[in-house]
């Protein structure tokens, strides 16, 4: 099967940037489209971005539009999310995931199958 691993996590101070790599292995065939979320503590989990690996369409929650970039490496089987303007309230833990199918539910975890370990993500102020 398909195998996502999330890096580029760590700390970083507010206004800071930062840029979160996912590696596919595996079936990535079978990953039609390609999102990341976030959970922060005592919250649920919140769709940030979402590409549609062929063609390279994208989509951004309103929260992150215009300071985050999602992105594709082809050649590499990569998906990256970069991160500008941090803010303290983009601390959250930050999953991968993968759908096989591209539907209008994009951004509900429901939609993908599979998904990253996660890497955390801290905006200190």
């Amino acid at each position: 099967q398909v195998q996502l691993v999330e890096s580029g996590g760590g700390l970083v101070q507010a206004g800071g940037s930062l840029t979160l790599s996912c590696a596919a292995s595996g079936r990535t065939f079978s990953s039609r489209i390609m999102g990341w979320f976030r959970q922060a503590p005592g919250k649920e989990r919140e769709y940030v971005a979402a590409i549609i690996w062929s063609g390279g369409s994208t989509n951004y929650a309103d929260s992150v539009k215009g300071r985050f970039t999602i992105s594709r490496d082809i050649a590499k089987d990569m998906v990256h999310l970069q991160m500008n303007s941090l803010k303290p309230e983009d601390t959250a833990v930050y999953y991968c995931a993968g759908g096989v199918y591209v539907s209008s539910n994009y951004d509900r975890a429901t939609a993908y199958d599979y998904w990253g370990q996660g890497t955390q993500v801290t905006v200190s102020s």
